[in-house]
């Protein structure tokens, strides 16, 4: 990526983000059960389970897209101390949205809207940034990932990887203190794939800090500072990649790593 890129935010104080006890039902379902996060400034997390093991609910929770019934959450950069067993004032909602930016599974773009205009309104019309800036930054984040000559296509006119490519730019265009992936490469023709995560990988390489919710092992094994796995709402494992990949603790962790991994 070029030097002119928007660097990551570097925020005072150890912890970009801890987590403490997170839960949440829906309805009668116990979806996560006392999980704990604690991110460092320019570290990776990849977050791997089974279909319904409340990986998404995680990060959905940090980015304030669910409320939690209980559980504390703390971000020293926002000046945020959260208990979620009392109610959440919503500006305090806000701030934690402010946080971060989402990458969603499927794009999310709006078909209305051209690329550029995509990226540019969240920075215009929330962050009420001067548009002209905020088209000069859009045009050199949509060069990074080789999407300058699209800026005037619209969502429809482009392929799946690179839509998730402008799902990248338009999150970086906020200038949030984290990214949080969910499963960004899960919709994806295989052939498409590597595009998307060589953009996440020089990401990382630049210091951003990011949650990752992936079955992509390579890339959590190459990128990830911490792996974490998670089964029915609960951290089952954690720790480096070599260590999860090479010799997981738990009998749960090993069959599912074992699945993933068969080549039929």
């Amino acid at each position: 990526m070029s030097p002119d890129s928007i660097a990551p935010p570097q925020p005072t104080g150890e912890n970009v983000l801890e987590v403490s006890g997170l839960a949440k039902s829906f309805g009668g379902t116990r979806v996560l059960r006392a999980v704990d996060l604690t991110l460092r400034p320019g570290r990776v997390v990849c977050l791997i389970g089974p279909s319904g093991s409340g990986k998404t609910t995680v990060l959905r929770s940090l980015n304030g897209l669910e409320t939690p019934d209980g559980g504390m959450l703390q971000a020293p950069a926002a000046d945020l101390d959260i208990d979620f067993s009392r109610p959440l004032a919503d500006a305090t909602r806000n701030r934690l949205r402010d946080l971060s930016a989402m990458v969603f599974q499927q794009h999310n773009l709006f078909p209305h809207l051209t690329v550029l205009q995509n990226v540019i309104e969240g920075p215009v019309r929330v962050q009420r940034r001067p548009r002209a800036e905020v088209i000069d930054e859009a045009r050199a984040l949509l060069a990074r990932v080789g999407l300058e000559a699209r800026s005037d296509a619209y969502p429809a006119q482009l392929s799946g990887g690179q839509q998730q490519r402008v799902g990248i730019v338009r999150a970086l265009a906020l200038k949030p203190t984290l990214l949080l992936f969910d499963e960004p490469t899960s919709a994806l023709d295989p052939e498409l794939v590597g595009d998307v995560l060589s953009v996440m990988k020089d990401l990382a390489d630049e210091g951003w800090t990011m949650v990752v919710v992936t079955h992509e092992l390579a890339f959590a094994r190459d990128v990830a500072d911490e792996v974490l796995f998670l089964d029915d709402g609960v951290v089952l494992e954690r720790g480096a990649p070599d260590r999860i990949f090479t010799a997981p603790r738990e009998e749960r962790t090993r069959r599912f790593l074992e699945r993933l991994m068969r080549p039929f």
